[in-house]
């Protein structure tokens, strides 16, 4: 699944694992684990489907519809996602 994430977001899920594994260790409790796995799973399915570009193009859609104001091209995906406050 990682590997189909595109680059921006494989690091974000490293970090979401990191801590959702360190927190689910101290509950002894496995949930918040499957429903980060399943996040992440839909979004590595729109990736694949689309393509790294027109998923990247996705994000600026929703931020320019959100904020109403124009994303270039060429933002970085988490300035983006700072727009969709996702980040």
């Amino acid at each position: 699944m990682r590997a189909a994430l595109i680059p921006e977001e494989a690091e974000q899920f490293d970090r979401e694992w990191r801590d959702v594994i360190a927190r689910a260790t101290e509950a002894l409790d496995l949930t918040e684990v499957f429903q980060t796995l399943d996040s992440w799973r839909r979004v590595a399915r729109i990736t694949v489907a689309q393509g790294a570009e027109a998923h990247r193009a996705l994000y600026r859609r929703a931020a320019a519809r959100l904020t109403g104001a124009q994303v270039p091209p060429d933002e970085p995906l988490a300035t983006t996602k700072a727009r969709l406050r996702l980040a």
